[in-house]
């Protein structure tokens, strides 16, 4: 349970820190207003697709191919790293594809940790490890997002105010040295599931 714990935590809790941060990553990349909503409506769709998806095509792959739900976690992590990466080292338009798979993989992983408790632990206890499975997201967020995204951009634009010799005021910057991270942490996960 602690290895999907810390698959949960870093997995999700990256998706939703990049969720929450894509309105200000789209105005840092000097995209419109109007496009930033759609970045936020691909992320929705695409989590809608990627919930269905990881529910019945998981079912025909473990029926078919006898591939087991957390190696399709790892896939679905891999999709969310490469997400990443994309805002990392951003290219024209990448932002797109980016929500897209952010979406999908943060959809699929919700709906296959769940599953994964199940068919691990049994139905006995499954309140339980649900509830700690279901921890493991808001965790995640409130310590990337929060702890560590918040204080990375804070110091980012303390830099940026200090050299044109202001105070304080509405910086529109966003440091993309923590999507490196990122990518980091879902791989590490990658790597984690293949136990």
């Amino acid at each position: 349970m602690l290895i999907l714990f810390l698959a949960t935590f870093c997995g999700i809790g990256c998706s939703l820190t990049a969720v929450d941060n894509l309105g200000q990553i789209g105005e840092s990349l000097g995209y419109p207003t109007k496009t930033i909503s759609t970045f936020l409506s691909l992320v929705s769709i695409w989590n809608y697709f990627g919930r269905v998806f990881a529910g019945f095509v998981s079912e025909i792959i473990l029926l078919n191919y006898k591939i087991r739900r957390p190696l399709i976690m790892s896939l679905a992590l891999f999709l969310s790293a490469t997400g990443d990466l994309l805002i990392a080292f951003p290219l024209p338009g990448s932002v797109y594809v980016s929500s897209l798979l952010i979406g999908f993989a943060f959809g699929a992983q919700l709906t296959l940790l769940f599953t994964i408790i199940s068919e691990l632990f049994g139905l006995k206890y499954y309140s339980t490890l649900f509830n700690c499975g279901q921890l493991a997201s808001p965790l995640g967020s409130y310590i990337l997002s929060v702890q560590i995204v918040g204080r990375l951009y804070d110091r980012e634009a303390m830099k940026q105010l200090a050299h044109k010799g202001m105070n304080r005021s509405m910086v529109i910057f966003c440091d993309f040295s923590w999507y490196e991270y990122f990518w980091c942490f879902c791989y590490i996960d990658i790597g984690s599931q293949e136990t």
